[in-house]
């Protein structure tokens, strides 16, 4: 009984397969992905962009890091003595952990660093200095340090163009 029973599933499941695949009598489609149309298998609708599509659209854009090369190495430098947490490089985004401050163990300090664009412009950059006191045994937000995002955005620029003046003497040498 049982084995008539898992016989009809697979026999269903087949037919069923089967016509969803061939799209209610049209043959097979066979070649290479990108020849086919971009209808849904499923609902015979119009599709998005296919990642075969994606993929090579990106790779002939491309022209390395999808953010500023300078910004992003001089974001690292600048915030590299707050432990790391998340990295995104194609993001342009770097958040790092909780950092307490040697002389103000009651203070700590959150870093979010982002590269906005490809170009080397003050605008291109935006840091996120979180604060938070110590409470007791707990930690209260205090809210964003602006003064802090200021001075560590300036410090990433100044660096940015320390590292852009070493590449253009070393290639003018």
């Amino acid at each position: 009984m049982k084995t008539i029973v898992y016989l009809t599933l697979t026999l269903a499941t087949a037919v069923i397969l089967s016509s969803c695949v061939s799209g209610g009598g049209e043959a097979p489609k066979v070649g290479r992905p990108s020849d086919w149309n971009s209808n849904s298998i499923l609902t015979g609708k119009p599709q998005g962009t296919g990642l075969n599509e994606l993929v090579n659209r990106e790779a002939k854009n491309s022209t390395g890091l999808p953010v500023n090369a300078l910004l992003w190495r001089a974001s690292l430098d600048i915030a590299s003595f707050v432990p790391l947490d998340d990295v995104d490089t194609f993001g342009g985004s770097i958040v790092t952990e909780w950092y307490v401050p040697e002389d103000k163990p009651n203070k700590r300090l959150k870093l979010a660093v982002f590269v906005l664009g490809r170009e080397l412009r003050s605008d291109a950059i935006q840091v996120r200095a979180y604060v938070q006191t110590r409470k007791g045994n707990g930690w209260t937000n205090v809210g964003r340090d602006n003064a802090l995002s200021q001075k560590l955005e300036n410090l990433i620029l100044t660096r940015a163009r320390e590292l852009r003046a070493a590449v253009i003497s070393e290639t003018s040498n």
